[in-house]
């Protein structure tokens, strides 16, 4: 009984595992859970943390370090061990299936700065912690600047014979490039960082073409002047797994037709698109299976045809950063409520004009659950009331995640937004996100009164002056 109750922990914990909030609530509530929790919040220790939190992970990191370690590290002059003395209850390390090297090593830049010219000496000391166990790694994150070696560490086939995802740059060590080729064929999704146009993407196009079955790819582009030979490599070593890749991302329109042949593709990422070469890469385009897309600078004329030729599968529309004129914005939205009926999360630019489009919108769209209204236009200004009151008045009724991102120099009305507040009763309380490029009246107190009433039930407020690094970039709300 004792065992099948350990088990039955594990499935509810392991379902929590990216809810850090309550599994920390759950961790001292007694040694079972403890024992099961701590593992699975040791996985990936880099996910959702906290800039606060670095250097104490660090720290836990540190105290796993034998004392011949400690003592050569004092003997350099280095001496952070003072709060480590204490051998911590867990091997926490041995618990670690994402080796974030990323993180890691932008974590020691950080914190002990002060012994620069040891730092490469500590990050190596740090990468045997994590290889020198009996781990099998899942994860890699590979940086760019850094010379790992890892082709030289003792047992990495068993390390990483196991690979499921692997981060690295294009300029990667090529001893390690091939060592990847040759023991990682198990690579489900990889995050390729395509810079340095001396660097070969033939051997790249191999490590593609040599795992068993990829399933997303994101291929993020530093350097542009790489020529269309390099990118036609690399984007015809995808043609083997065209039919199991449900996940693209790309920061530099195509070279080839390779998107028309993603007859499976779920999800779509296009971002940085200044051109209209775009419109090449995405004419007679057909995604039918497609359910989220994502597209930043791409032309609003390609992405009308692209939301045009899907399949009502459609649940998530993310686009900004969208040039576009009155009459192009409304067939967008045409396009979208017309095609997405079971559209759950939008985040779109709305023009004064497109009131009557937006209200369209929520009466077909009778799944939305959560609306990102981006303004940037100035012409906006004495629209609040009628905005609020469509949606007040159709909104559907899962309806209650806003978010507004107003990049002009003006602010929401607090008499029309009151009145919207004093309207929603009856349904489900609101979750509130307000992002202004400038200082705006703060409306804590009145958000305060519509919080104790039920009204609403979170709120956020943020002044920021570099829309990118916002938090509007996820779905999710505060």
């Amino acid at each position: 009984m004792s065992k099948l109750n350990r088990d039955v922990f594990y499935m509810i914990f392991e379902e929590l595992q990216y809810d850090k909030k309550s599994l920390y609530s759950c961790l001292l509530a007694n040694k079972i859970f403890c024992e099961i929790i701590i593992p699975i919040l040791w996985k990936n220790p880099w996910d959702q943390l906290k800039p606060e939190n670095e250097k104490l992970l660090l720290n836990v990191i540190f105290s796993h370090l034998s004392n011949e370690s400690k003592n050569e590290f004092k003997n350099q002059g280095i001496n952070f061990f003072t709060t480590l003395d204490q051998k911590p209850l867990f091997d926490y390390i041995s618990f670690c299936k994402h080796l974030n090297l990323n993180v890691i090593f932008k974590i020691i830049d950080n914190a002990y700065n002060i012994f620069k010219k040891h730092l490469t000496m500590i990050k190596k000391e740090l990468i045997t912690l994590f290889t020198n166990r009996n781990i099998k790694f899942t994860h890699i994150y590979i940086p760019q600047a850094y010379n790992c070696q890892l082709h030289l560490l003792p047992g990495n086939q068993h390390l990483f014979s196991g690979l499921e995802f692997l981060n690295c740059s294009t300029a990667i060590n090529k001893n390690d490039l091939l060592w990847l080729k040759e023991v990682c064929q198990s690579i489900k999704e990889l995050d390729l960082i395509i810079e340095k146009s001396k660097s070969n993407p033939t051997e790249i196009a191999k490590l593609i073409e040599g795992q068993k079955k990829v399933i997303k790819v994101s291929f993020r582009v530093i350097n542009k002047k790489n020529s269309e030979l390099y990118f036609e490599i690399l984007e015809n070593s995808l043609v083997k797994h065209a039919n199991t890749i449900q996940h693209f991302r790309t920061t530099k329109p195509p070279v080839t037709k390779i998107l028309s042949s993603f007859v499976n593709l779920k999800s779509l990422e296009l971002d940085n698109y200044f051109n209209e070469k775009v419109l090449n890469c995405l004419e007679d385009l057909s995604l039918p299976l497609l359910e989220n897309l994502k597209a930043s600078r791409v032309p609003i004329k390609a992405l009308t045809e692209l939301i045009n030729n899907t399949n009502g599968y459609l649940t998530e529309v993310k686009i900004d950063y969208v040039a576009h004129n009155k009459f192009d914005n409304k067939k967008l939205i045409q396009a979208i409520y017309q095609n997405c009926p079971n559209l759950k999360y939008l985040k779109l630019k709305f023009r004064r004009g497109d009131i009557f489009e937006l209200e369209n919108l929520l009466i077909r769209c009778q799944h939305l659950k959560g609306l990102v209204i981006i303004i940037d236009n100035e012409d906006f200004l004495s629209n609040w009331d009628n905005l609020f009151k469509v949606l007040m008045n159709s909104s559907p009724i899962g309806l209650f995640k806003f978010k507004f991102w107003l990049n002009v120099s003006y602010t929401i009305d607090l008499e029309s937004l009151k009145f919207f507040f004093d309207n929603w009763k009856e349904r489900p309380p609101i979750l509130l996100q307000i992002i202004s490029v400038i200082t705006s009246v703060s409306l804590d107190g009145l958000i305060k009164k519509y919080i104790a009433e039920g009204i609403v039930a979170k709120y956020d407020n943020s002044y920021v002056d570099n829309l990118s690094g916002s938090s509007l970039d996820h779905f999710e709300w505060i």
